[in-house]
């Protein structure tokens, strides 16, 4: 089921908000943002709520702030994922940075993971239970756990209080204080709302980031091809070193490279015509030969048995090897 999660899977389209929500309900915590994840040990709680017990969660560190502790977290993870055979690459040099786009993506593999898994996880899980056995486990749970009685106490507070004041003062003075606790309402908006856009163009900014050292990848593969020893004087590639050597962006750059595989191909051409001409030279001298063969033999036929006979003894007389037996 792991590996046939693709890049253009619906799981890549969930939302941050929804992500955060899923972890929060999931584990009963309070994490507000998707890099405060990137310690591993989040994604090792998942995977123990997706297949309860099989993660040894006393391997588990939740107060993991250095790479090295991270690291033995994502070590925890990958050997649940070797038990389970999932064939998932986890890139924990990205993910210890806290980069948000790269921790986004892999905790929405997560989710698409989990939720196909007993719909996300066990009825009976009792995450805080569980982190009781991890490191920092018990102090992550009494923080998530006071933050909502502290949250009662403060509204309760905040109500005796107005009450109070509502008891001794006028009602113009209790619009007065409500004037006053309405007006810092927009400045709180507007932060969360400069919050919102600042994660937005972090997430813009990884996410080309990461386009750009996919394109460039590519370029240096093709660059390295380029110079192989058995491919470095076609003028193909030569073309292509032309153009990926340019050192501007020069559309002219494009017409030099056809030009030059032009001249290469005229060049290329030359030796041909060369060597069909001396051939044609060569043919032309063995049809002179044989026709000057074919003239002496006709000659030797037209002669009477007198001149033959006259010929024999001009040999004879001018010494002839053959005159001497």
């Amino acid at each position: 089921m792991a590996s046939k999660i693709g890049m253009m899977d619906s799981a890549y389209f969930v939302g941050r908000s929804e992500i955060l929500a899923w972890i929060n309900s999931t584990l009963q915590l309070k994490i507000s943002k998707v890099e405060e994840a990137c310690s591993g040990a989040v994604h090792c709680q998942l995977m123990d709520a997706a297949h309860p017990g099989i993660v040894p969660m006393h391997k588990v560190n939740f107060d993991a702030k250095n790479e090295y502790e991270m690291i033995q977290n994502y070590k925890v993870l990958q050997d649940v994922f070797n038990k389970l055979k999932i064939s998932k690459n986890i890139e924990v040099n990205k993910l210890t940075k806290g980069r948000p786009l790269d921790n986004l993506e892999f905790l929405q593999w997560m989710k698409r993971y989990c939720d196909s898994v007993n719909n996300g996880g066990s009825n009976n899980y009792n995450p805080s239970e569980r982190r009781e056995a991890c490191k920092g486990g018990k102090e992550n749970s009494k923080k998530t756990a006071a933050s909502h009685p502290s949250t009662k106490s403060s509204m309760a507070a905040t109500k005796s209080h107005s009450t109070q004041s509502s008891r001794k003062a006028d009602v113009p003075s209790v619009q007065a204080a409500n004037q006053a606790a309405i007006a810092p309402q927009p400045v709180s908006n507007e932060v969360g709302a400069y919050d919102e856009k600042i994660t937005e163009l972090k997430l813009s900014v990884d996410s080309l980031e990461k386009e750009r050292d996919f394109y460039f990848a590519k370029l240096r593969d093709v660059e390295i091809l380029c110079q192989s020893p058995e491919l470095e004087h076609q003028p193909v590639v030569e073309a292509i070193k032309k153009i990926l050597y340019a050192a501007d962006d020069n559309a002219s750059v494009i017409e030099e490279a056809q030009a030059l595989l032009t001249q290469k191909h005229l060049v290329s051409l030359s030796p041909v015509a060369e060597n069909s001409g001396d051939g044609l030279k060569l043919e032309t001298l063995k049809r002179k030969t044989i026709d000057n063969l074919d003239v002496d033999v006709a000659a030797s036929t037209t002669l009477s048995p007198r001149q033959r006979l006259s010929d024999v003894s001009n040999v004879l007389q001018s010494g002839s090897p053959l005159s001497t037996c």
